[in-house]
């Protein structure tokens, strides 16, 4: 429904009055013209309810006398292009003498009717001029305005509507559709009037009914309240008493009787300073029981301090041991290139405390003899070293040719839909799986000559497949073990045999042409041409390496020597040992991942650059309490806002660093003079690794344009707990500066 509807006042116009003309009709006209229905236009503002369509025939009715007919009204409407007039009369007149007044038109949208009103008989008919032409109007508007079908037949509320729908298979077919009607009357609720055109709008009425609001048969009242103020007011009421006391004809006992003497009086000021009294009384025992409380917590504490210390002081301990147990250990079974360090280390603290108890003690041709003999002794320790080293690198072999047949004939795992991890063999791996069980049972020892002739069998069938020079000469040796085995030859002298047809096997396994998985694995590209890319030259062996082969610091000039020659340095003058700020680096790295602020600085420190910050810089000692152990320090964060650099940290123990990683604000945690100290060092830290900003731009912005994230949990587990070894190629050393 529109906001507003819109009433056009009806136009008056002027005309003539019509000559008046009577006529006595005939029952029979009469009783043919009652028969028309009141018809409505097509569609109506006023009420939205109904809805336009064709008419039911209305019911016929009995015929009139011209008495009746003339004493009745009649009402005149259009049914479409049909008008009904009175025989023997013009179209523009109205019939019998009735006089035509036509009802004030509105919108289009609005009905219109005109009402014929008949007048009696026994009044004289006069039409005046204007009547007659606004009756001669009266046709012509009629037929040119209220073209629209016959209105709907209202019955009890009801409206009929025919309604054409066409079927599918391309029919027409009527229908009627019953719409209910709800007559109300709309209330004006205002509207306006527009000056220029004079339109009238008047604004809408909902015609939703009201909602009915359900009403209990329990009956209601509603009756007035009053709020009582209360007022609180002391009284003492009366009280009345009596007394009985002996007389003449009644005796009362005196036995419970008492002599109530008065005692003394007792002053405002008296009783407020015994009050007082007892105040303070109270407050004391109150204040000792408080104190004795506080006291105790104290106690408390300091018993749970002692303890916690008592605790810490095992715990250290234990680890020290623990700690000393892991290195003694390492000396005696040295395996690791770490391991070995940490003895060479040990032997270089060993000979200069010789060195300094010789220069001590003797002089002149004592000493001389003594330094030779401590040489002499150094000599055999490296010796003994170095036979060490070699069975260590023979048990390293094994292992690592034992984990490389394990990573290939690794299934393929990863993180399912549900949580749980997915493993799936490939063809690949199965292959892979074959060739380690072929290389295990090659492996054992204690064979029966059956045995070891049915595994030489397998082993001819599995390389045959392929035709080549390295399988070619593994047939080769296996007819040669065969026909050994077959003439009864000793154990003991066929270990050289069996050792080349192990290695030549381990070769054709590491060769992705037969083994598909040993790709992933070689660090040799297949492609021999990648290995002209960034070659440099070591100027300690004279070789051209690959730049992976060098180790540079953060504020190096030059690529210098390669890894081998620096540890070949370290092993003859050097012997240094980075095992401690190795862990420490560790253990920092771990405490800025926890942070999640893309920390980058620290994972391009080395342990050299790390030991350089840790002695030089910070005197390989807590700032705080002089500690120098330097297992229990560690480098933290002196702002937690910002990333740790060499300019953002500060050497603490760590019970120290736990303490400090919860101020916000140190300045004013430590005072002017301690910060005024650890900005100095700070200073100094950004001094040496001034390069260390601009690198870290550097590396980020060569990660982002190659796409290589760091490996999430889920890609290690996919990568059956590897890490997928990607080399990125960088440019010179010079660029990069």
């Amino acid at each position: 429904m529109s906001d507003a509807e819109e009433v056009t006042k009806p136009e008056t116009t002027d005309a003539a009055a019509a000559e008046p003309e009577t006529a006595a009709v005939e029952p029979e006209t009469a009783a043919a013209e009652s028969e028309t229905a009141a018809a409505e236009p097509e569609t109506a503002a006023a009420e939205p309810e109904t809805a336009a369509a064709e008419p039911e025939p209305a019911p016929e009715t009995p015929p009139k006398t011209a008495e009746e007919t003339t004493g009745a009204s009649a009402q005149v409407t259009t049914e479409g292009t049909e008008s009904e007039v009175l025989p023997d009369q013009p179209a523009n007149t109205a019939a019998d003498g009735e006089t035509v007044v036509p009802e004030p038109t509105g919108s289009a949208e609005q009905d219109v009717s005109v009402e014929s009103r008949v007048p009696d008989t026994s009044d004289e008919i006069k039409l005046t001029d204007s009547d007659a032409v606004l009756i001669d109007s009266l046709q012509t508007n009629l037929s040119n305005e209220f073209d629209s079908p016959p209105p709907p037949v209202v019955e009890e509320g009801l409206d009929t509507i025919k309604v054409t729908v066409e079927k599918g298979d391309g029919t027409l077919q009527t229908l009627n559709v019953t719409i209910k009607q709800e007559l109300l009357a709309k209330p004006f609720v205002g509207g306006w009037r527009h000056k220029e055109s004079g339109k009238e709008y008047h604004n809408c009425f909902v015609q939703t009914l009201p909602k009915k609001y359900f009403c209990g048969e329990t009956p209601k009242h509603c009756r007035e309240t009053q709020t009582v103020t209360n007022k609180h007011v002391r009284s003492q009421t009366t009280s009345d008493t009596s007394t009985q006391m002996t007389k003449t004809g009644c005796w009362v006992s005196d036995r419970q009787d008492k002599i109530i003497v008065p005692g003394k009086y007792v002053t405002a000021d008296e009783k407020f300073c015994y009050m007082l009294r007892q105040v303070i009384i109270l407050q004391s025992y109150f204040r000792r029981w408080k104190a004795q409380r506080y006291v105790n917590s104290i106690r408390q504490d300091h018993i749970r301090r002692i303890e916690w210390e008592k605790k810490e002081e095992e715990r250290k301990r234990k680890e020290k041991e623990r700690r000393l147990k892991e290195e003694y250990q390492r000396r005696m079974q040295p395996l690791s290139k770490e391991d070995f360090d940490l003895v060479y280390h040990a032997l270089e603290l060993w000979r200069r405390e010789e060195i300094e108890n010789i220069n001590a003690t003797k002089s002149g041709p004592e000493r001389k003899a003594a330094l030779a003999g401590l040489m002499d002794e150094e000599t055999q320790l490296i010796a003994s070293i170095q036979r060490h080293k070699l069975i260590a690198k023979k048990d390293n072999g094994k292992k690592a040719k034992r984990g490389f047949l394990e990573k290939c004939a690794a299934p393929k795992e990863w993180i399912g839909f549900d949580g749980m991890p997915t493993k799936m063999d490939t063809p690949y791996t199965m292959r892979a799986k074959d060739l380690k069980m072929t290389y295990d049972s090659l492996e054992k020892r204690y064979l029966t000559r059956e045995e070891r002739l049915d595994i030489l069998l397998q082993l001819k069938l599995t390389v045959k497949e392929h035709d080549c020079k390295l399988t070619k000469d593994i047939v080769e040796l296996i007819d040669r073990e065969a026909d050994l085995l077959m003439r009864g030859s000793k154990e003991q002298n066929l270990e050289g045999l069996r050792q080349r047809i192990s290695t030549l096997f381990l070769q054709y396994i590491k060769t992705p042409l037969f083994n598909a998985e040993a790709a992933n694995l070689l660090k040799v590209p297949e492609d021999p041409s990648s290995l002209r890319k960034d070659i440099y030259y070591c100027r300690g062996c004279g070789n051209y390496l690959p730049s992976t082969d060098f180790e540079l610091t953060t504020n190096a000039r030059s690529i210098g020597r390669c890894r081998k020659c620096k540890n070949l340095d370290s092993e003859g003058r050097l012997r240094e040992d980075f095992s401690r700020y190795r862990s420490l680096l560790r253990s920092i790295r771990a405490t800025e991942e926890s942070f999640n602020d893309h920390s980058r600085i620290i994972f391009l420190l080395t342990e050299a650059d790390l030991r350089y910050l840790a002695e030089n810089i910070w005197g390989a000692q807590s700032v705080l309490s002089q500690w120098e152990d330097t297992y229990d320090l560690t480098l933290v964060r002196w702002s937690r806002r910002q990333e740790w650099s060499p300019w953002n940290c500060v050497l603490l123990t760590n019970e120290e660093a736990r303490a400090h990683s919860k101020l916000v604000k140190p300045e004013e945690a430590y005072g002017p003079v301690f910060t005024q100290k650890i900005k100095y060092r700070h200073i100094l830290g950004k001094q040496y690794f001034s390069s260390m900003p601009k690198l870290s731009d550097y590396m980020s912005k060569n990660l982002q344009s190659v796409n290589m994230p760091l490996p999430s949990n889920a890609e290690k587990i996919m990568y059956g707990g590897r890490k997928k070894e990607e080399k990125l190629s960088l440019p010179a050393l010079a660029e990069a500066q």
